[in-house]
């Protein structure tokens, strides 16, 4: 059996929220972004589209392991909506299949907003990344062909109107659950009142647990570039690095021994002693020394890992 290929890198764990720009994929900002620490791993929890700006965290090393609970956080966005047009893609960049001069009133939209709140279905875009007997909706609408899709439920916790800068836009602010499309509700609410529309601008403030302060934009890191000392660039680059374990901020945590956080490291369970330890528990993840140590369950007063975490998953 060959040697397996060492992976080239620096084993740099923790998130980067980055302020993704506009017309810059998320593929495309996370290769970079890996390009630029020098990291041996990194992927991104939730794609925000090339025409969208925002929040989009990036997860390096052992925080990916964390990525799944990014992704089901709640989201929130900012985007404005141009009536008057729906098109194909159900934003800017598609071709325009309806028109109407119609114009509906701050009133007659706000009357409409109550049925696009709790759980509702949604059919997502014809040209979206849903899989359709295998296949993504967007290579099939691509092609030509028509795209069926079935509706889902998602979950929408508050849509507000923040401005109506002229007749012809307006701006929302929209809570919302994983799997949402914000281009789906522009489509729907056109749709609904007669005058048709799309997304032309959209912004993305948070994905749970991260919110917009924690945004780092692009051309702050590209600045770093100019730093010439490697070591000194690389440090300057991590200090914007949050720890794994605020990932995890929505789940119960115990702290462990320095002893117990080895044990629990080779994948070892143990027991966890004190009048205030849980006896069982689902899910549940383990502190030492401030340091994310370990995903897992507790039963019957022992914490058995599921997920453990290197030494260096604190980032500086």
């Amino acid at each position: 059996m060959g040697r397996q290929r060492k992976r080239k890198g620096r084993p740099v764990a923790g998130w980067l929220i980055l302020d993704k720009p506009w017309d810059f994929g998320s593929t495309e900002a996370v290769s970079k972004l890996r390009w630029l620490f020098k990291a041996s791993k990194a992927g991104h929890a939730g794609t925000l589209d090339p025409l969208a700006s925002g929040m989009l965290p990036v997860a390096f090393g052992d925080a990916t392991k964390t990525v799944p609970y990014v992704v089901d956080g709640r989201k929130i966005y900012r985007f404005t909506v141009a009536w008057g047009e729906e098109r194909d893609t159900d934003d800017l960049e598609g071709a325009v299949v309806r028109t109407s001069e119609e114009r509906p009133t701050r009133e007659v939209i706000a009357q409409c907003l109550g049925a696009y709140l709790g759980l509702i279905e949604q059919v997502p875009p014809r040209f979206s990344a849903v899989k359709i007997d295998g296949e993504r909706a967007y290579d099939i609408a691509r092609d030509g062909d028509d795209v069926e899709i079935p509706s889902r439920q998602v979950e929408i916790h508050r849509i507000d109107i923040v401005d109506c800068p002229d007749p012809d836009h307006t701006v929302f602010e929209v809570e919302c659950g994983k799997g949402t499309y914000v281009r789906a509700i522009a489509r729907d609410l056109g749709r609904e009142l007669g005058c048709f529309g799309h997304v032309s601008a959209l912004r993305r403030l948070a994905v749970a647990p991260f919110e917009e302060p924690d945004m780092v934009p692009l051309a702050n890191l590209l600045a770093l570039e100019e730093i010439a000392d490697e070591d000194e660039r690389l440090a300057a680059l991590d200090a914007h690095l949050i720890d794994i374990g605020a990932a995890l901020s929505m789940l119960p945590r115990i702290d462990v021994s320095a002893d117990q956080a080895q044990r629990l490291r080779l994948g070892n369970p143990v027991i966890l002693r004190g009048r205030d330890a849980p006896v069982a528990c689902e899910e549940i993840c383990a502190f030492a020394a401030g340091r994310l140590v370990a995903l897992g369950e507790v039963s019957g007063g022992e914490f058995q890992p599921r997920r453990v975490f290197a030494t260096h998953a604190d980032p500086g």
